[in-house]
């Protein structure tokens, strides 16, 4: 490497964190569908998001974790959504006003045939989005396939670095918005560094990938600037929303962004405590979200995934443990929903899955081929290219 390579190299490493040289930026149809992936890593807890309350064996299971059946004088107790299930009430100001406009379904007895309960094995397993056998590849993820069968479908990572799912396909941009927090060069830095890529192989790249983190970190800094006129702090889920939907609205079409901090074993808590407080935030960055996307929100599909579920009983730390079925969310202006949907079985000891966790019932190579197969237009053929051997069923979300 040269001395002008190295310092081409040094100045994109310190001017471009979680940026990708590949970075375009993309110019969307005002009426195409918007699909943005949720992956919650970590392997959240279902059973204190959407509460069993019909089920005693829960509350046996839980005598520290369980929140307590609907009662309208106590403020703590969950939200019923049927006369089986309940919602975590930290999310009553923020996702239950779309449940209750039936822009919201959750699907429990969700996730994948993976039985490894290892987050990264799991999570990989996912991503790739490939039948669970012995030569499956990790090198092509689904969401990279179905960028190859809907080529202006302007894919973004809002990630640090380009997710597992993203890859194996064509270049596809990665900003992580976390790290976006002030201006990072001003127009003169911005030209002196795009300069240096002149006459090389990433000399459109690098233009259009820092007019992109320009963009995005101008916009965050003047909210920053806003806080105490009672703007939102810039580093909270709810900002970050708001900014992927300035971006999925005006020039992204499919994006993915994923939330750490749900691998919950020491003090898991109910309504109060680590869990709740990230159910809350999250809630209100979805809620957000759908705000911002306006007149969009109606052609648009959130899907919010983790790579299993815990434990069923609590542990003796107060927390849960590695599980597997858990609960999927499907959110959208035009998703038919204010239901839960899939296959599901009582809530009891002996339907537990190994005497321990949920079982899986709701494959989602299964649902996710028939939510994106609809939303997306694709043909049988296709679906099968994203998702091999998969049977693609929607549920009649969409």
């Amino acid at each position: 490497m040269n001395r002008r390579q190295l310092l081409i190299a040094a100045a994109a490493a310190a001017a471009l964190p979680g940026l990708s040289f590949s970075a375009r930026l993309f110019a969307a149809p005002t009426a195409a569908p918007r699909t943005l992936l949720v992956f919650l890593r970590g392997g959240y807890d279902c059973n204190n998001l959407l509460v069993p309350y019909g089920s005693d064996f829960y509350y046996e299971s839980r005598p520290n974790l369980a929140i307590a059946r609907p009662d309208a004088r106590d403020p703590q107790s969950a939200i019923a959504l049927d006369s089986h299930w309940g919602l975590n009430p930290v999310l009553r100001d923020s996702l239950y006003p779309l449940w209750q406009r039936k822009e919201m379904a959750f699907v429990p007895f969700a996730g994948t045939d993976d039985l490894s309960r290892s987050h990264f094995a799991t999570q990989d397993s996912i991503e790739a989005g490939q039948p669970n056998q012995p030569s499956r590849r990790y090198d092509s993820g689904f969401l990279a396939r179905l960028v190859r069968q809907v080529p202006d479908s302007a894919p973004m990572a809002f990630t640090d670095a380009l997710p597992l799912s993203f890859q194996g396909g064509r270049d596809i941009p990665n900003l992580s918005l976390r790290s976006a927090g002030r201006v990072p060069f001003d127009a003169r830095q911005a030209n002196i560094l795009s300069s240096m890529y002149q006459h090389t192989a990433y000399a459109a790249a690098a233009s259009d990938g820092l007019a992109l983190r320009q963009k995005v970190s101008q916009e965050l800094e003047q909210e920053m600037l806003a806080a105490n006129r009672g703007a939102a702090n810039a580093q909270n889920f709810a900002t970050q929303t708001r900014r992927m939907a300035s971006l999925m609205r005006e020039q992204y079409r499919l994006g993915f962004v994923d939330v750490g901090g749900w691998d919950t074993h020491v003090n898991q808590g109910s309504t109060q405590g680590p869990l709740a407080n990230n159910l809350a935030n999250l809630g209100q960055g979805l809620a957000a979200y759908a705000e911002a996307m306006g007149e969009h929100w109606k052609n648009s599909l959130v899907i919010v995934v983790s790579e299993f579920g815990r434990t069923f009983r609590e542990n003796g730390a107060k927390g849960t443990d590695h599980g597997h079925g858990t609960v999927y969310w499907v959110l959208g202006g035009a998703v038919r929903g204010g239901r839960l949907a899939g296959e599901q079985v009582a809530v009891n000891a002996q339907s537990l899955l190994q005497n321990r966790d949920y079982p899986v019932l709701n494959n989602y190579r299964d649902l996710l081929g028939g939510l994106l197969a609809t939303t997306w237009g694709l043909t049988g053929a296709q679906v099968q290219q994203v998702f091999p051997s998969s049977r693609p069923n929607a549920l009649g979300l969409v």
